[in-house]
């Protein structure tokens, strides 16, 4: 991944060195990196980190409430405590972020996301007794009431958002059978585990359905829209999962020999040609590899999410949307798929990486190739991010990258050398 500076050299310098020391701490690396990138350095950005992550822990804690006590009524228990693992929160965070730092350049003198007065720009820091005034900051706050509402709206959505994605995402697990990601205290056993996994997703969609009755019309069918296409992915799987299986020569031998499987998986998998439009996407963006099945894969979702924003009366960049779908597609082969590979490849689950392994002539060049392939569309988020400027999410895509363990793969240096 590219990491040129655009920042001053001593600077630069030290921005890159800190962004490769494994001790400090990945956000830091993150910041770092993205200086060293961009020569932007937005100490607003972390602050409103800070924020996002407490809107987002609220969102969650309220939902897993929810669903606890619906599970302490449906099985019995005294006091249980759930939780679901999952990334899927991401874009609703660095949406929440741009918004946030959109309503904070319209206040001048008050912070709308945390109800406190601040400098106004141009005057001197006022004493405490001046910013603990409640007059004044009742005041102030009915100056900035347009932006306070502006916040309480997006946050509406995001909260939608949020429980819409986990309702998503824990009704495909339950489909696929993998529960292992309903953890709960105490733990249950497996059918037990099922049971819960069940009851929390109905307990959601009962969430969502309550929620979408609060919006117009058009931001369900934003979410549908998005669903509908991302299960088209879906509904291929099984026929990747044979193509590999061909591949691999492991197999039968209909629909032609294990060449053929490869050169398939190429045309239909990694090289796939977009039918009509193509979201946010760039005719150069669709020819990349792996681009349309990873756009109908995770980038569809997110352009609706994005969408329902747009359908609540919330305005949103294009590039800063485009960002979002980009950096989405690139922590899915970066991080799931790179992680996940060994477990894909015994499962014959075609991802970008395991397509690699079968396409390449070798496992260093795989290596080389899904390293390229990541760094190319995390970068292009990032120049996405820096146009809408949009800090938080230039800073996340780094984040996301600095956070891959590529040494898991064949190939990779560490091993070439045993």
């Amino acid at each position: 991944m590219s990491s040129g500076s655009a920042s001053s050299a001593p600077l630069g310098t030290a921005a890159r060195w800190m962004s490769e020391r494994e001790r400090v701490p990945l956000s830091v690396r993150s910041v770092a990196r993205f200086y060293a990138r961009t020569g932007e350095l937005d100490l607003t950005a972390l602050r409103i980190k800070s924020w996002v992550d407490d809107t987002l822990d609220e969102f969650l804690a309220d939902a897993y409430g929810a669903i606890e006590a619906e599970l302490e009524a449906e099985l019995g228990y005294d006091d249980v405590d759930f939780r679901y693992e999952t990334k899927l929160t991401l874009p609703v965070e660095l949406t929440l972020g741009y918004l946030y730092r959109r309503a904070l350049d319209d206040c001048d003198g008050y912070n709308p996301v945390t109800g406190e007065p601040t400098r106004s720009r141009g005057e001197a820091v006022r004493s405490l007794v001046d910013g603990t005034d409640p007059a004044r900051r009742e005041r102030l706050r009915r100056e900035a009431s347009e932006q306070v509402e502006f916040v309480g709206r997006v946050e509406r959505v995001a909260r939608l958002c949020t429980e819409a994605l986990l309702d998503g995402d824990m009704r495909d697990a339950i489909n696929d059978a993998e529960f292992e990601d309903f953890e709960t205290d105490p733990a249950l056993d497996d059918d037990e585990r099922e049971r819960a996994a069940r009851i929390a997703q109905s307990r959601l969609r009962e969430r969502v359905d309550a929620q979408m009755a609060g919006f117009p019309d058009a931001v369900r069918e934003a979410y549908e829209s998005a669903v509908a296409e991302s299960n088209t992915h879906q509904a291929d799987d099984e026929h990747f999962r044979a193509l590999m299986a061909r591949a691999l020569g492991e197999g039968d031998k209909e629909g032609g020999d294990p060449a053929d499987a490869v050169e398939r998986i190429e045309a239909e998998y990694k090289f796939a040609e977009f039918e009509g439009e193509a979201g946010s996407l760039t005719v150069e963006e669709q020819g990349w590899p792996y681009c349309k099945t990873q756009y109908e894969r995770v980038g569809v979702i997110y352009e609706g999410m994005i969408e329902m924003f747009r359908a609540a009366g919330i305005p949103i960049e294009p590039s800063f949307e485009h960002a979002v779908v980009l950096a989405i597609i690139g922590a899915q082969v970066w991080l799931d798929d790179v992680d996940d590979f060994a477990a894909d490849r015994a499962e014959t689950q075609l991802t970008p990486v395991t397509a690699e392994y079968i396409v390449a002539d070798d496992d260093t060049e795989a290596y080389d190739r899904v390293v390229d392939i990541s760094a190319t569309y995390l970068d292009r988020a990032i120049e996405y991010a820096v146009d809408s400027e949009s800090i938080l999410t230039g800073i996340a895509a780094e984040y996301i990258y600095l956070s891959g363990d590529p040494g898991v793969l064949p190939g990779s240096p560490g091993r070439r050398d045993r």
